[in-house]
């Protein structure tokens, strides 16, 4: 008997020990990662070369990615649960949960399902699965990160627009063959950028008429089209939105960028409406969002809400090119 109670409980403690092993420590290896809520949503995370797609589409965010791999590497179980909390934990669970797999090559090498945070909000619910059996274990844990004080679900998000890398405009100038700037409420400042070469530059006004310009703004012009992104896609997520502003609203401005291989992108801009009782400096109300405006793209399938603190410097008129002129919005 004595012997036979050592075993049982040996087996217990390997048993444990293996539910409470949630972390995958050689993420280099990792070239697959797939995530699915309850509700739903699903996202598919594949390492290709040196970056990640998401659902073989878009190209994954970077800090995103770093976060999940990182958190992945390091989380561990920080507290079992009093029996009295499990019902009621795993109950919540099966109806919130997010599922995690995780794939080297063709190998499932972890899975477990992560659930809401703990009570006292620095450590997240999880339950890992046995994959010999395909079933779960029996107990969940609170899960975290040594030295991370937080929660941890809210890094495993099933949203494919989430995921996005958000540049969206990046060009270095010697890639660019024209810019076209259409300020559709005063077309007179409309302007065109042709470029034979990097010094070989033309700038034409509305009529097509050829204008001086500051040679150090213009060179300084070009390189802001560098590494420019969005805030938030919300194609999506806000579809009534973006079917309203489809619909009903006008663009300001419509920025045309070709190429060297003559493929050109099309970027349309629509005002946001400001904040309710919202005013400047004077106590004047805004008449538009001052912050932020809308973005069109990608054959207009696209919508994002973008800053103009990003992208103001690039929303100029002609006269940013006289030598006495400043960026205006």
């Amino acid at each position: 008997m004595a012997v036979f109670v050592f075993r049982k409980k040996g087996q217990n403690a390997s048993i444990d020990k293996e539910a409470q092993n949630f972390k995958f420590e050689d993420t280099a290896k990792i070239t697959h990662i797939f995530m699915a809520d309850k509700n739903g949503g699903k996202v598919s995370l594949t390492r290709k070369d040196r970056e990640w797609l998401v659902n073989g589409k878009y190209t994954a965010r970077k800090d995103a990615i770093g976060i999940l791999l990182e958190t992945i590497k390091r989380v561990e179980v920080k507290t079992t649960l009093p029996k009295s909390l499990k019902p009621g934990t795993l109950k919540l669970m099966s109806a919130k949960a997010v599922k995690i797999e995780i794939y080297c090559g063709e190998d499932l090498v972890k899975q477990y399902y992560v659930g809401h945070e703990s009570y006292d909000n620095e450590g997240s619910y999880m339950i890992l699965s046995n994959l010999q059996t395909g079933e779960n274990y029996p107990e969940p844990y609170v899960t975290h990160i040594p030295g991370f004080v937080g929660f941890l679900n809210t890094r495993y998000f099933t949203s494919e627009e989430e995921w996005r890398d958000r540049l969206v405009i990046n060009y270095v100038p010697a890639q660019i063959r024209q810019l076209k700037m259409e300020r559709l409420e005063s077309p007179d400042s409309s302007f065109t950028i042709q470029l034979k070469t990097i010094n070989a530059i033309s700038l034409l006004d509305a009529k097509g008429n050829t204008l001086p310009f500051d040679n150090a703004k213009m060179r300084q012009y070009l390189s802001y089209f560098q590494n420019v992104s969005y805030e938030t896609l919300f194609t999506k997520t806000v579809p009534q939105l973006a079917d309203s502003l489809a619909r009903s609203a006008k663009p300001f401005i419509r920025l045309t960028i070709t190429d060297n291989f003559n493929i050109s992108k099309i970027y349309s801009f629509y005002y946001r409406k400001p904040e309710a009782g919202s005013t400047n400096e004077e106590n004047i109300p805004y008449v538009h969002d001052p912050e932020r405006c809308f973005m069109r793209f990608a054959k207009d399938q696209e919508w994002a809400m973008i800053q103009y603190y990003v992208f103001g410097k690039l929303l100029i008129n002609v006269n940013y090119f006289t030598s006495k002129s400043t960026v205006k919005k």
